[in-house]
Formats: C-alpha cells, sequence, structure tokens
C-alpha cells in the first residue's frame, strides 16, 4: 500500500527547526570558543601575542555574548529570567498584530499597487476561459437559477406592488415613448401588418356585435320608444332596431383588404399620426401622457399586477428544475457573454475597467478589513504559537546576528588593542 503523501506543509516547518538548529549551533558554538580562548590565553606564556588573543576573544566573547541576550530578548525572558524589556513579541503581540495590520494596509494593499497588480491580470480573460468551460458553466448556472426563488421571495408583495404602480407608468410616459410608438406603427406600415391589427380589431368587433346583437336591438327599440313615444316605439322600435344592424353588419362586411374606403382611410390616417408623432415633439409627448394614464389605471394596474404574480410563480417553479428553462436560458447567457469577451475588444476593457473601478471603491473598506483581520488573527494567537512561527521564519537570520557579532567583536578586539599598544605602549584590555 501507498504511503500517503506528506504534509508540504509539515515538512517545510521541519526543515526550518533544523536549519535554526545547525544556525544556533553554530552561534553558540561560537561564543563558547571564544569563552575557551580567552580562559586559555591567561595560561599562554605572556608576549605580545598571547595578550592579542587574550584582547580578541574577551571582545568576541563580550559581543557573542550581547547578541545573544537581544535575540533571546525577542522571544523569551534570557535563561527563563524575567528582566525587564525581554520577551518583547509575547508581550507586544497585540501591538504587533495592529502594527503588522496597518502596515499591510497601508503599504501593501495601496491604491497604486493594487491598480498595477489588476493591469497585469487578464481579468476579461480569465471570466471569459471560465465562461466558455461547459464544466464551469453549467454549475455556475444551477446556482444562479437555484437563488431566483430566494430573490423573488425576498420581495415583498406589498412594497413591489407599490413600485409597480410607480414605476411603470413613469418609464413609459414622456415624449421617449410617444416616438417609439410611432417607430413601431411605422414598422407595422412598412410591412403591411397594420391591416391585420385593423382586421383582428375589425373581427373582435363583429363578435361582439353578434354576442350582443338581441341586447343591442332591445337598446335601440327602447331609445326609439324614449324618443317618438310608447305607440311609436311598439310599431316601428323593432323595425328600426333590426335595419340599424343590419346596416352595420352590411357595412362591417364591406371592409375587405384592399377594396375598402375605410381601409384607405385607415391607411392614411395612420401615415399622418406616424408623420405628427415623428415631427411634433408635442405631439409625442402627448400619447406619451395618453399611455400613461392608461398604465395608470386601476383596472390595468391589477391586471399588470396579476402578469407579475404569474409570472413569478412560473420563474420560481421552473428555476428549481435542474433541466428547466431558466438553468438553460442563464446557462446561454453566460456562454454567449463569455464569446462576446472573447471576440471583442471593448467589452474586455469595458469589463476590465468596470471591475478596475469595483476594486478601488472596496479598497478603503478592504484596507480596513485587512488591517482589523490581521491584527484579530496575531492576538488571538497564544504567545508561544506566535514566538514559534516568527521564530521559525526569522531565527536563522538572527542566529548569523550573533555569528557575526562573535567575530566582528572577536577581529575589532584585536586591532584595537593592537592600535592602542602601538600608540601607548603597553595597555590593559
Amino acid at each position: 500500500m501507498d504511503a500517503p503523501p506528506a504534509d508540504p506543509r509539515a515538512a517545510s516547518e521541519a526543515e526550518a527547526r533544523r536549519a535554526l538548529a545547525r544556525q544556533r549551533g553554530i552561534a553558540t558554538g561560537l561564543l563558547v570558543l571564544m569563552a575557551v580562548l580567552t580562559i586559555g590565553s591567561f595560561y599562554l606564556p605572556p608576549g605580545w601575542w598571547a595578550e592579542l588573543l587574550q584582547a580578541s576573544a574577551k571582545a568576541g566573547f563580550v559581543g557573542g555574548l550581547a547578541d545573544w541576550f537581544a535575540v533571546t530578548a525577542l522571544f523569551r525572558h534570557p535563561l527563563g529570567i524575567p528582566i525587564p524589556h525581554t520577551a518583547i513579541i509575547p508581550a507586544q503581540k497585540a501591538r504587533l498584530g495592529q502594527a503588522l495590520g496597518r502596515f499591510v494596509a497601508n503599504y501593501v494593499f495601496t491604491e497604486a499597487e493594487v491598480t498595477r497588480t489588476l493591469s497585469r491580470l487578464d481579468l476579461a480573460g480569465i471570466l471569459s476561459r471560465f465562461l466558455s468551460d461547459p464544466a464551469a458553466t453549467r454549475p455556475a448556472a444551477v446556482a444562479l437559477a437555484s437563488l431566483v426563488p430566494k430573490l423573488l421571495t425576498s420581495i415583498e408583495d406589498g412594497r413591489a406592488k407599490r413600485v409597480l404602480r410607480r414605476l411603470v407608468p413613469r418609464m413609459v410616459s414622456g415624449p421617449g415613448t410617444g416616438r417609439l410608438v410611432g417607430r413601431a406603427l411605422h414598422g407595422l406600415m412598412e410591412g403591411g401588418r397594420h391591416q391585420d391589427v385593423f382586421s383582428f380589431i375589425l373581427g373582435q368587433l363583429k363578435s361582439v356585435l353578434a354576442e350582443r346583437e338581441a341586447s343591442i336591438k332591445a337598446a335601440i327599440a327602447e331609445r326609439v320608444r324614449e324618443q317618438g313615444g310608447r305607440l311609436v316605439g311598439w310599431a316601428i322600435g323593432a323595425s328600426v332596431a333590426a335595419r340599424v344592424m343590419a346596416l352595420i353588419n352590411a357595412e362591417l362586411a364591406k371592409i375587405e383588404p384592399g377594396s375598402s374606403d375605410v381601409r384607405a382611410a385607415f391607411d392614411e390616417w395612420m401615415a399622418r399620426e406616424i408623420t405628427r408623432i415623428e415631427e411634433e415633439p408635442e405631439r409625442a409627448a402627448e400619447l406619451g401622457r395618453a399611455v400613461r394614464r392608461f398604465l395608470a389605471h386601476e383596472t390595468i394596474q391589477n391586471w399588470l399586477w396579476d402578469v407579475w404574480t404569474r409570472a413569478r410563480a412560473a420563474m420560481a417553479a421552473d428555476a428549481v428544475k435542474p433541466n428547466g428553462r431558466s438553468v438553460a436560458l442563464i446557462e446561454t447567457g453566460l456562454r454567449n457573454l463569455g464569446d462576446l469577451l472573447e471576440t471583442d475588444p471593448k467589452a474586455r476593457a469595458t469589463l476590465q475597467q468596470a471591475l478596475e473601478g469595483i476594486v478601488m471603491t472596496l479598497l478603503p473598506a478592504g484596507q480596513v478589513q485587512v488591517s482589523d483581520f490581521i491584527a484579530g488573527a496575531v492576538a488571538n494567537w497564544d504567545a508561544a504559537t506566535l514566538t514559534e512561527r516568527l521564530e521559525l521564519r526569522v531565527g536563522r537570520d538572527l542566529q548569523y546576528v550573533r555569528i557575526n557579532g562573535t567575530l566582528v567583536g572577536f577581529l575589532a578586539g584585536g586591532l584595537v588593542w593592537a592600535a592602542l599598544t602601538a600608540m601607548f605602549g603597553h595597555v590593559s584590555f
């Protein structure tokens, strides 16, 4: 059976401990060597070389001892003795964390550094490659679709209804709506579809007249009775009503495509109204106000709300289906966005600029969060953990300080003793 893979982090820490122990042993060995040389120099025959060795060894020992004390005092009390201003890092870990957090926030996560880093990152390319991968877009589409019911549920019915009542009429009012209607009518006329609409309206009118012919005839006969008296109404009321209905149906039957004066007049009226809407701002504004009044009517508002309620329920039911239309629509949209970013440099530049703008907007709050996070993380570490982690990272270099202090002390002590002896003769050092 294969052995489980070793933890890279644990292996790295083990190597750091070995390196620290090795360098610490070298530094301590040099300090012990200086002590041995100092003591041994007293057993040598008196002379210039013995005194030079003694002066150098003394200085090296003192220098190494001083650096040992300084390095040790950063992490713990030397020899376990609670000397003031020792064990600095454990005692000041809260301040250390705050200072480290402020440093990272103010000198690492700066606007210039973040801007430079973002400029080197092709964020649009990264997103494009992600969206072009079906294995990524499918789960993303399912996840986004699952948010739809929660989003719809979070909308309070009363609040949404009030917003809908106010927003929809405002969105469709004004000259812009009038011009939009004008362009739509112009498109209908160019394709000849306006006559289809006219035929549909006529068909609906004929159906209504046929369904309510009896009540219409009764209303006409009642009107004749009111104007001519009960006797006249009894004599010719029904006949007049029948003739009126027959005349209306005959005229409606004459309105056929391409052969009716009414349709020609409808064409002329449509062309005239489209021209007025396109050329007269006041006419376009008037049409916009009419649309707003129409949509602001309570009946239309109730109908719009009913449409919204039905649509919301249908979307919520479809969104939870893995193979529903919502997932497919979102997945298609994501893929199309990926293709757009891949082929359109302008879209890539716009997205890059937008993302950088978002990051820059969030940066001040992010700096505070980073600073607080680092300070809190360091403050929550126990003193032993903090000391161990820092010592493993910088302890090896600090042992070089001890080594250098010992060697520099040894050399400097010998040079100073030799210089003083040359100037003043025999000196005590």
